[in-house]
């Protein structure tokens, strides 16, 4: 992770391939970087940042990619259904996160790090136990791992 965004290439590589094909909700866009990359193969993505520094930073970034929308303000205010969430933030609200996924959709948390208990953890707990979500915990560089969760009601 640089500069606030996640700008592993690993993560981004994981985020293309995730993305194909499918409408995209990034929640925290930081500077753009996780957009751009899904933007590659996603039909639409719509990012969100808090901060407006970083909105604007990312409006900057993504300014010539026809399938993205950057915005400014609260996820929460998003609308719509999405075949992926890419939850790039530190603000989780596991309900309403759930809510904006379609039913076969990702959600997809990174920035984590590996080996960690599942009790205890609640990103890991709704991610990997929850049954309404079927996730697994991958490795995306040796220190660092990435939750890919399926909704499956």
């Amino acid at each position: 992770m640089t500069d606030g965004g996640s700008a592993i290439p690993e993560v981004h590589a994981l985020l293309r391939v995730l993305a194909a094909g499918r409408d995209v909700l990034e929640l925290g866009s930081a500077f753009g970087l996780g957009a751009a990359a899904m933007a590659e193969t996603a039909r639409r993505v719509v990012t969100v940042e808090l901060d407006p520094d970083r909105a604007a930073a990312t409006r900057r970034r993504v300014a010539s990619l026809a399938n993205v929308e950057a915005l400014e303000g609260d996820w929460r205010r998003a609308t719509g259904s999405f075949g992926l969430v890419f939850a790039d933030h530190g603000d989780y609200d596991w309900e309403r996160i759930l809510e904006l996924t379609e039913v076969g959709g990702f959600v997809v948390k990174d920035d984590l790090t590996p080996g960690r208990a599942v009790d205890g953890d609640p990103v890991r707990t709704f991610l990997l136990r929850d049954p309404r979500m079927v996730g697994a915990e991958l490795l995306t560089t040796p220190s660092t791992s990435a939750i890919v969760a399926v909704r499956v009601a």
